[in-house]
């Protein structure tokens, strides 16, 4: 007999006395699942930790030279600050026991184990996940006080809003809580919030936050002047490009890691919805300012990407492609118009356009999902797609809902930090950099930096 007979003999025999389903190492189909789920959501979350960098890079490119290193100290401390923030108390108030806002078993990860589990993945997997989530929502706001907030003062802020203001609407949606059943409105009780990635939860709550703390900081010196809106350009557009770019690649890893399973094979759907919605946004808005101002403005456009990307989150597993793209197409059309009417008509001085990328757009695309959602992507049907009108309604409460907590909330938090430690820095520290006043040193030392 031939030895590759014996062999094939041998290989019957062994998988006759194996219990079904285990591998001669003891692996199990269940243990190779968790052990794809749990590299999955950290790939995923190394991806949204890359987003912090984007941000840093965004957020210097559109603002001046002099500033440069204020914004990367922010970004950094937002990460730093915040993974401390939430391992203290964020993730218990999330993600506490049933409906309970503190889940003290939580707090300092006092209750987890190297054992514990979260559905298929370690809660230590959970946890870093959810905690570049936090961070990310965190530093939305850097963008829209830049070149004029105290570093300490920043600092508190920070460090409040990724440890109770973000836990508590993550609550709310992710957490158990009540938009996340809609029990509180009986007819709501069938159709939950859908925001599945966080245009709500990360974005408008960014968002809002950063409208907040640019109207209790006021603008910068010489925005406006004489009732004339005066542009102040950005340093480095090939820095904001950059950053831009980080943002789209770290975005897949934001959407489609929020499946917390790399075994949930709708990642690949939603790494395509995510995708099409920031290549539409880019376009429209390109024409947009195209048409408005005569030529195609790159930072317009890079906030046009930005603003797809926010816009499909909340239901980029909820969607068609052709769904996601009209969504982003719609989203870069509104970014546009939205950075226009917060510079020109509320004379809320954001150098970056955060308001309008995240806390807009963000509602938008929560608002986006009661349309164009579809049962067989997520479970559900949106009003063009006969489910009525009553997921849209839950995404609308959703929406208020949210900003009618956090601007209060975080505009009370700014006054009082400017009523104790200070908001802004002296109008002197201001025109000479914040670079200097903040940190004693220049980002570019070795070139002239106009004031």
């Amino acid at each position: 007999m031939e030895k590759s007979a014996y062999t094939g003999i041998i290989l019957v025999v062994l998988a006759m006395l194996l219990p079904a389903g285990v591998a001669e190492d003891g692996t199990t189909a269940e243990t190779n699942a968790m052990a794809i789920d749990t590299i999955w959501t950290l790939l995923a979350a190394v991806l949204v930790f890359f987003m912090q960098p984007g941000f840093a890079m965004v957020e210097a490119g559109f603002t001046r030279a002099k500033n440069t290193c204020n914004i990367l100290m922010k970004n950094i401390m937002d990460f730093a600050a915040g993974s401390i923030a939430y391992y203290i108390a964020g993730f218990g108030i999330m993600f506490g026991a049933g409906t309970a806002f503190f889940g003290a078993e939580y707090f300092f990860l006092s209750g987890v184990s190297p054992d514990s589990m979260w559905g298929s993945v370690p809660t230590y997997a959970f946890w870093i996940f959810q905690a570049v989530f936090a961070a990310t929502a965190a530093t939305i706001v850097s963008g829209a006080m830049a070149e004029r907030t105290k570093f300490v003062s920043y600092l508190v802020y920070s460090f409040t809003l990724t440890i109770l203001i973000y836990p508590l609407v993550g609550h709310w949606i992710w957490g158990g809580g009540w938009l996340s059943t809609g029990a509180v409105f009986g007819f709501l009780a069938d159709a939950p919030l859908v925001d599945f990635a966080g245009s709500t939860v990360v974005h408008s709550v960014g968002g809002w936050a950063a409208l907040a703390g640019a109207i209790v900081l006021g603008p910068r010196v010489g925005k406006y002047v004489n009732g004339k809106v005066n542009v102040i350009p950005g340093h480095n557009i090939a820095l904001a490009a950059l950053g831009g770019f980080i943002l789209w690649f770290g975005w897949f890893g934001f959407n489609a890691g929020s499946t917390v399973a790399g075994t949930d094979l709708s990642i690949a759907t939603i790494a395509v919805t995510t995708n099409l919605a920031a290549a539409a946004g880019a376009i429209t808005a390109m024409f947009t300012i195209w048409a408005l101002a005569g030529k195609p403005d790159v930072s317009m456009t890079i906030n046009g990407f930005l603003a797809g990307l926010v816009g499909i989150t909340a239901g980029c597993a909820s969607v068609s492609p052709l769904s996601a793209l009209i969504i982003g197409a719609v989203a870069g059309v509104i970014v546009v118009f939205a950075v226009e009417f917060v510079d020109k008509f509320l004379r809320v001085d954001d150098p970056v356009g955060a308001v309008s990328v995240h806390g807009v757009c963000g509602a938008f695309g929560t608002l986006a999902v009661g349309v164009f959602a579809e049962e067989a992507y997520g479970g559900v049907n949106g009003l063009l797609f006969g489910g009525g009108v009553t997921q849209l309604i839950s995404q609308a409460v959703g929406v208020v809902s949210v900003f009618l907590f956090v601007f209060p909330v975080a505009f009370l938090m700014f006054k009082v930090i400017d009523l104790t430690l200070g908001l802004r820095v002296s109008e002197h520290e201001e025109v000479t950099g914040l670079d200097i006043g903040e940190h004693g040193m220049f980002a570019y030392p070795d070139f002239d930096v106009p004031a």
